[in-house]
């Protein structure tokens, strides 16, 4: 990155010439402090899905861990890489987060692949990760027209993510004291509309306020 049309270090430049300056005391509260988010969000790895952006975030509110598809897998501890369990044990266990949020989005092409297969190339690693939850995505989608099929599985997801959260035995003992709230969220990308997930798996519109 040498290159001073590079977008990367014009934003790092944008930043440091008028973020850094506004916010250079909560920086550096949060580097002698540590930080202490009271929400983990688990997303989708899609650009145009970032959390920081749609819940107007500062530095240090939000720990988050993304993935192709938000995808929770189910607890299991077999010494094996688990890079998505590891950032909740951590947010949980360390950071004591008082909210766990899985947000899916609109147009997830974790979720298309799922329905229509993963694309040429992505056979070593999106598609085994994708398989875990194509078949919770398959049964949701029995019936529906192909219009909705795709943000029916997008709520299959989340659904499914949320229900793979209670198989770890700290999460699940955290909620159930009332310590830990689990939210299922969707994002709009296209309107911007977030929707939440309701007890029954229902998804319903969040509206702003005037």
């Amino acid at each position: 990155m040498t290159d001073e049309s590079d977008t990367l270090l014009s934003g790092y430049r944008r930043f440091r010439a008028n973020t850094w300056p506004e916010k250079r005391a909560r920086f550096e509260e949060l580097a002698s402090k540590g930080q202490t988010p009271q929400t983990l969000v688990v997303a989708c790895s899609d650009s145009r899905a970032d959390p920081a952006s749609i819940f107007d975030t500062a530095p240090g509110e939000l720990f988050v861990v993304r993935n192709v598809a938000n995808i929770v897998p189910p607890y299991g501890p077999d010494g094996k890489l688990h890079g998505v369990s590891a950032a909740l044990e951590f947010g949980v266990r360390v950071l004591k987060v008082k909210r766990i949020v899985v947000m899916g989005h609109a147009l997830c092409g974790g979720v298309w692949a799922m329905i229509n297969g993963a694309p040429e190339g992505c056979e070593d690693f999106v598609r085994p990760w994708v398989a875990q939850a194509e078949p919770v995505v398959k049964t949701a989608i029995k019936g529906v027209e192909e219009e909705r099929r795709q943000t029916v599985g997008e709520h299959a997801v989340v659904r499914l993510s949320i229900d793979n959260l209670r198989t770890f035995p700290w999460i699940a003992e955290r909620e159930a004291s009332g310590d830990l709230e689990l939210v299922g969220l969707h994002f709009g990308i296209a309107n911007g509309v977030l929707w939440r997930m309701q007890a029954n798996g229902v998804f319903d519109a969040l509206e702003p306020e005037a």
